[in-house]
């Protein structure tokens, strides 16, 4: 069988490039050996997200109080929660099998071999090897949870991000270790269905990729939660021998033990570029990345790669912006590279966190001279009325032409507002501006005029 597009994995960046191939009028394949939709929408930013809203919810419900209401008994029924995060993800992924129908693209199940000459052998489950060709191949393999040597993970004791979504019973004690997006999330969770939770981060600040005022913000709203917070800490070993788990950490201070019953593991990704033939084809990897130019081509023409394989961030709109601009590049249209500078990043535990662009200490290391407007929630009329005063909005701009550098928010729901901020950077978009529009009475997003009028001294309600 012959197509125009060939892709190779059905997640976020593959699924999508296969659909704005189709639309462009090319004869388009995806090859999946498990889920369609990918890790994203069957195991990670989906189901975590419907664990995220039961969390929130028994929150509100436990503290119901606050606003007037009384429930009384207010339980939390751990399968449940489970099975609606696993129904929600089941729905979407076959939401992506309807879309694939929709748009006419053949949907290839098994695992694929690249090939020399524009060529992939495909094993089915019956261990029958079909071999496919097209124009151009798209690798869209994404990634894994990366293993440690001192973490290894038996799926039962020490786990990763798959287990931690559909664990059978909750634990009374977890530790979990690495801060990001992933440990963040689930330490929030875990916390959130009583569990004691110890979250465990190498580097000074947990979310170490944020701007630093954010990372200390979110480690004070993690301790007033309850999560026992250690930064500056590693760990060492863990003994699995017994009912549960022993962590030795190395902090500052010296040898300290954790008894858990679970340990989660989330420090990283390792891409999947084993077994898939890129040996064979010549096509060049980079310790553990696949090359590529500014439109996915790697050095064997015809042979693309998009998202977690590549250099770029590991996040699910990176990979969904290059499948589009990989595709269009193929069909011949003018695309522009993507502005990895401008890529927003979100970490959807409570306090949520947002943001893109550069940080403060970023900003002054490449030498601008600097204009940092904050404005806290606390300030906020929106927020005092829904309950939610902790957190901020930062921006940080260049005091010489106003151009806005980075946006940098914790708060509530303000993941549903960091769009704003990129869009302001991609139109280049100066703070005077952005003081001058109007932003409606009350939300949330106040605060990021009221940020710019900051850094300005221009603010009104602080």
């Amino acid at each position: 069988m012959s197509y125009d597009v060939i892709v190779v994995g059905s997640g976020p960046g593959g699924y999508v490039a296969a659909i704005r191939a189709s639309q462009l009028g090319l004869k388009t394949a995806i090859i999946e050996k498990a889920e369609l939709g990918g890790i994203c929408l069957n195991w990670g930013c989906i189901p975590t997200k419907a664990l995220l809203k039961s969390a929130s919810v028994f929150e509100y419900i436990n503290h119901a109080a606050d606003f007037g209401i009384t429930v009384k008994n207010a339980d939390a029924d751990f399968p449940a929660i489970v099975k609606r995060s696993r129904d929600v993800a089941a729905g979407m992924s076959n939401g992506i099998q309807f879309l694939m129908k929709k748009n006419k693209i053949d949907v290839i199940k098994g695992s694929a071999n690249l090939k020399k000459g524009q060529k992939v052998a495909v094993e089915g489950d019956d261990k029958k090897i079909t071999e496919y060709e097209a124009k151009h191949i798209i690798i869209a393999t994404g990634a894994r949870s990366r293993v440690l040597p001192n973490l290894p993970q038996d799926g039962k004791k020490i786990i990763g991000y798959r287990e931690a979504l559909v664990l059978e019973k909750l634990p009374k004690k977890m530790v979990v270790v690495g801060s990001g997006a992933i440990g963040s999330e689930f330490a929030y969770f875990y916390n959130a269905m009583g569990v004691e939770v110890t979250l465990i981060e190498y580097l000074p600040n947990i979310v170490p990729l944020e701007d630093e005022e954010v990372s200390k913000q979110l480690e004070r709203s993690f301790k007033k939660a309850g999560i026992n917070v250690m930064t500056n800490s590693a760990v060492e070993s863990v003994d699995t021998k017994g009912n549960g788990c022993k962590v030795l950490v190395k902090t500052k201070k010296g040898d300290e033990t954790i008894d858990c019953d679970v340990v989660l593991s989330a420090v990283g990704i390792k891409r999947n570029i084993e077994n898939i033939g890129l040996e064979e084809v010549g096509i060049v990897v980079d310790k553990d990345i696949i090359v590529t130019n500014d439109f996915y081509q790697t050095n064997i023409p015809g042979y693309y790669a998009i998202g977690d394989v590549t250099k770029g961030h590991a996040l699910a709109h990176v990979a969904s912006a290059e499948g589009i601009i990989c595709v269009e590049k193929i069909a011949g249209l003018h695309v522009e590279p993507l502005d990895y500078g401008n890529i927003p990043g979100c970490t959807y535990c409570s306090p949520e966190v947002a943001s893109v662009g550069m940080t403060e200490k970023m900003a002054l290391e490449k030498g601008y001279e600097i204009k940092v407007g904050k404005f806290p929630f606390s300030a906020s009329g929106k927020a005092s009325a829904a309950g939610h005063k902790d957190g901020f909005v930062k921006l940080i701009f260049d005091a010489k032409y106003g151009e806005l550098l980075g946006g940098h928010m914790i708060g509530y729901n303000v993941t549903e507002m960091i769009a704003e901020i990129v869009a302001i950077r991609k139109l280049e978009t100066t703070g005077h501006e952005l003081i001058k529009t109007v932003h409606p009475h009350p939300t949330m997003s106040e605060a990021v005029m009221e940020a710019a009028a900051a850094a300005y001294g221009e603010v009104i309600h602080m």
